[in-house]
């Protein structure tokens, strides 16, 4: 982990997450115009560059009042923004809180390579040793097979079935305690 001014930079193998930047709002934006990214994200819809970068403004005032939120994900090959993780409040689904959601969302080009997990377990790695974070969830629609697997992958395990209220769509909600995170890393 790096830290400049304030400003997280985390390195993987083959990732940097790292803050927001201008240049990133017209990539991410692309990212949020494919309706087949978009299909498990809340209604289905997609974002255009405003909403794209109404979002990412969004993200960056969470860093600042929380000390954590959505990182951007770069490809350390060839520097290409390839979506974001993070950690987040999912405010979106009020019977989990208090809580910390894990997330994350890649271009399809970026799908089937193991780039989320490497990057959503970093996310989860600097949510539990560096934030000091108790316990994280991670939500997804039912049916969203991929999302799942990730979360497995991270240690998760499923704790609850309900429906988001802001579209109407079942979700399953996955969690990692802290003492779970420690047992599994050791």
């Amino acid at each position: 982990m790096l830290q400049n001014d304030g400003m997280v930079t985390l390195v993987t193998p083959r990732l940097i997450l790292r803050r927001w930047r201008e240049e990133d709002v017209a990539p991410m934006a692309a990212v949020n115009a494919d309706p087949e990214v978009m299909r498990w994200i809340r209604d289905g819809s997609v974002r255009d560059e405003e909403q794209t970068r109404a979002g990412i403004e969004a993200w960056e005032s969470e860093w600042e009042s929380r000390g954590f939120g959505l990182f951007a994900v770069e490809t350390r090959a060839t520097g290409e923004l390839a979506g974001f993780t993070g950690l987040s409040v999912p405010h979106f689904l009020p019977e989990v809180l208090p809580a910390v959601e894990a997330g994350w969302r890649l271009g399809r080009s970026h799908w089937g390579k193991g780039l989320a997990t490497e990057a959503a377990a970093a996310a989860v790695r600097f949510g539990f040793e560096e934030c000091g974070l108790e316990r994280i969830v991670s939500i997804a629609q039912v049916g969203n097979d991929a999302s799942e697997r990730i979360m497995t992958r991270l240690g998760m395990r499923p704790v609850r079935e309900t429906v988001n209220p802001t579209c109407g769509r079942r979700v399953r909600v996955f969690a990692l305690s802290a003492d779970q995170y420690v047992t599994a890393t050791r």
